[in-house]
């Protein structure tokens, strides 16, 4: 061909197809946009979790708070108690008044006049005296003081293991002491002794003696003895009698 022929022989050419989108593209298209929504929707409620927006908000989803009302009674409600309504009427019953009694007036004055009760008496009495001590216990002096004494029975004869005994407050001490009839026989056969101390002291009824059998029943009542400071009265003597 010539170099100056302007025909061009060469084919034309070609045209690209058009771009056309298929279902499997619009499907993918249409899953990226639902999942950036949701994305979007998702970092909005984390951000502000009680927007009216987020449908899982627990105030929003919570059931109402019951209000309690109190009910009043009406303005003009007035309360009645139960049980009838009309007020009883009492009637007294008539009263009898009793007759008196006819009152006995004797005229006679009773001359009969209870006689007292006696008193039993004990089966021994006893007589107190106050003697010098050194009698027994001349080698004491009047460094002794003490109590002593026999026990005979109604013809004046010795009794031999009769329980004797002090008690009472002596010196500012209390004092319960017990012996028996025959073991002092400088008194007598049934004679006793209790020692109270070297230096005689007075006292004045704080001391009782009494004699009891071997139940350890009383055989003769509580005798009270008195103390004294004087050395010639520093040994109380009691002598116990069987009475006839």
């Amino acid at each position: 061909m010539s170099k100056y022929d302007y025909f061009d022989d060469s084919p034309p050419p070609q045209q690209k197809p058009p771009v056309r989108l298929d279902l499997w593209d619009m499907l993918s298209i249409l899953v990226l946009l639902v999942t950036l929504c949701m994305g979007a929707y998702f970092a909005a409620v984390f951000a502000s979790p009680e927007a009216s927006y987020n449908f899982l908000n627990p105030a929003r989803n919570a059931p109402p708070t019951p209000t309690i009302t109190q009910i009043q009674p009406p303005a003009t409600w007035t309360s009645t108690p139960p049980g009838p309504t009309e007020t009883a009427t009492l009637t007294l019953v008539p009263t009898f008044t009793l007759e008196p009694s006819p009152t006995l007036v004797s005229l006679i004055t009773p001359s009969i006049t209870p006689s007292p009760t006696a008193t039993p008496k004990a089966p021994f009495s006893a007589t107190v005296t106050y003697i010098d001590s050194t009698i027994i216990h001349p080698e004491a002096s009047c460094n002794w003081q003490g109590i002593a004494g026999t026990i005979l029975d109604a013809n004046n004869a010795d009794m031999l293991g009769i329980a004797v005994r002090v008690v009472g407050f002596y010196n500012n001490k209390t004092k319960n002491e017990l012996t028996v009839s025959g073991i002092a026989p400088a008194y007598g056969k049934s004679g006793f002794e209790f020692f109270l101390s070297t230096v005689p002291i007075s006292s004045d009824g704080l001391l009782t003696i009494q004699i009891l059998d071997q139940a350890g029943l009383p055989l003769s009542g509580n005798i009270q003895i008195n103390t004294y400071a004087d050395c010639t009265k520093n040994l109380v003597l009691v002598k116990f009698k069987k009475n006839p």
